[in-house]
């Protein structure tokens, strides 16, 4: 017998198999012995008070052990098959090739930058050297920039499809099975490259192909429809259709797409800082105790206001994480943040951005469309010119930088590649520092004690969107002017988050299949 059960525990029970099956038993009354296996569908903790609780629902197991559910998945061999070029490889790319080989279409990938085992060592160099590998970072290579940065499984956007098939995906590949019952699913930098490796060789096994190092040095278009690729180095392949899944950092692509008259559109997006808080204190204020105890996870926040006008809102909140180098040059500061699975380093950052207008960036207007992208490019350069040596960050207190005072000392942190003292309130453009500076004081209303000079922000964090977007029919999600163009997730503009963009390649996968259909 297979029961449905809703119940409200405390988290030691919560996080001990036999715990949580006597008091099963005990809310449905029938001896422990009888239960065979309990599993967790849902699980959420309700902080509201002292008194913190789990939201648990499961299926309780009477009597019998489950059945092995097989995978909703119907990967075929996909060799000799029609060929669909994609370019990236981050979820919207990895995801719409394991698509296309289910809908028994041959994905032909290529990624800018290396496979996820040769970019660990990049990233480790760039961490510890300060040397920035242009096509191999945070933000380029196998799995994209999700892959080295905290791995969040959650979007607030259900209007994409089912997010289970998603997160099973995952489990399929590797993910730990909390994934699929957590209320804010969360897999690791530390897992998600053996993840990555695997989803590769299910893309090869079936039939697929993937080619790193090899950056799209044009698209070719005929009569309106796209017919190929050609690489950097002069290779051309010919293909169906294209997925067009580069990313929110590509830069060169929206240029390209530019110089080709392929229309683009500017898009609303945010800039700021990053901000890091001790660990211990974000969990005093969120848990109402001095300590969160074992048996809790390391506390997270979102916080939103509306500052003169504008929206002014946390980003990729990291409990238990790191502040990395994020920038794709080396003239540039890029910041961003990350957690391994544990999120077990003393450490909670976030981003905190300020909405971006076109007001904002007219002297870049010459730029066309592409305006806003210089205008986050400049800040970027910005912060470097400000900074110290190498990837060092500018950085000032939290509490300085609300009252415009310079930093004698800093923090620790948990960037690696070093901070540098700078008064962030005189560089950082108006219309992002004023907002900044008020918006976390209207943020320490509501959590009491988050303003501090136990904290620290960095700048700067500029790349929690594209300010361009690609714009496609809504029905077919081709490009408005080119057929069989098919842009998809961050970098196309309509995707923010792993989970989202992989759900945005999944859904240009079934609209290629129709598009073929009608070839």
């Amino acid at each position: 017998m297979i029961k449905d059960l809703a119940l409200v525990t405390d988290p030691k029970t919560a996080s001990f198999e036999e715990m949580l099956k006597k008091e099963v038993a005990k809310k449905i009354d029938l001896n422990a012995s009888e239960i065979r296996y309990i599993r967790i569908n849902k699980k959420s903790i309700d902080a509201r008070s002292k008194d913190i609780k789990v939201n648990l629902t499961v299926q309780v197991f009477i009597g019998e052990m489950p059945d092995n559910t097989p995978y909703p998945f119907n990967f075929q061999n996909v060799s000799g098959k029609k060929t669909v070029a994609v370019i990236g490889t981050g979820p919207a790319g990895l995801f719409a090739a394991l698509k296309l080989i289910e809908l028994g279409i041959k994905p032909v990938i290529f990624e800018r930058g290396a496979d996820v085992s040769t970019r660990k060592k990049d990233i480790a160099r760039l961490n510890r050297e300060h040397l920035v590998y242009t096509e191999s970072n945070y933000c380029y290579g196998e799995g994209g920039a999700g892959t080295f940065s905290d791995g969040k499984l959650y979007t607030r956007s259900n209007k994409r499809g089912d997010i289970s098939r998603i997160l099973k995906m995952f489990h399929y590949h590797g993910a730990e099975d909390s994934v699929l019952f957590e209320s804010h699913p969360h897999i690791g930098t530390d897992k998600l490259p053996e993840i990555i490796k695997n989803i590769r060789d299910t893309i090869l096994n079936c039939g697929g192909e993937i080619y790193f190092n090899s950056r799209i040095d044009d698209i070719i278009i005929e009569n309106s429809k796209v017919t190929g690729v050609k690489t950097l180095n002069g290779d051309i392949y010919n293909a169906e259709a294209l997925v067009l899944a580069t990313g929110h950092s590509a830069r060169d692509i929206y240029e390209l797409l530019n110089r080709k008259g392929i229309a683009l559109e500017a898009k609303p997006f945010a800039m700021g800082v990053r901000v890091e808080h001790p660990q211990v204190l974000i969990d005093s204020i969120q848990y109402h105790r001095k300590e969160r105890g074992p048996y809790l996870p390391a506390a997270s926040y979102n916080l939103v206001s509306q500052v003169d006008d504008r929206g002014v809102y946390s980003f990729c909140m990291c409990p238990g994480g790191y502040i990395v180098p994020s920038a794709t040059s080396p003239d540039e500061i890029v910041v961003n943040g990350m957690s391994a699975s544990r999120r077990h380093t003393p450490f909670a950052n976030s981003g905190i951005v300020v909405e971006i207008r076109p007001e904002d960036y007219q002297k870049f207007s010459q730029y066309g469309v592409l305006a806003g992208l210089h205008y986050q490019k400049h800040l970027e350069q910005l912060a470097r010119n400000t900074g110290g040596k190498g990837q060092c960050a500018p950085a000032q207190r939290l509490f300085d930088f609300v009252k415009g005072k310079v930093s004698d000392n800093l923090p620790q942190s948990s960037y690696i590649p070093g901070l540098v003292s700078s008064p962030l309130h005189t560089w950082l453009p108006e219309e992002i520092s004023s907002r900044l500076r008020k918006g976390f004081q209207v943020f320490d209303k509501k959590m009491h004690g988050f303003l501090t000079n136990e904290a620290y922000v960095a700048g700067v964090e500029s790349r929690t969107s594209s300010p361009v977007r690609i714009p496609r029919n809504p029905e077919t999600m081709e490009h408005i002017t080119v057929n069989g163009l098919f842009p998809c997730g961050e970098g196309a503009g309509y995707a923010g988050g792993i989970a989202s963009s992989a759900m945005d390649g999944e859904n240009a996968a079934l609209k290629i299949s129709e598009y073929l259909q009608r070839k």
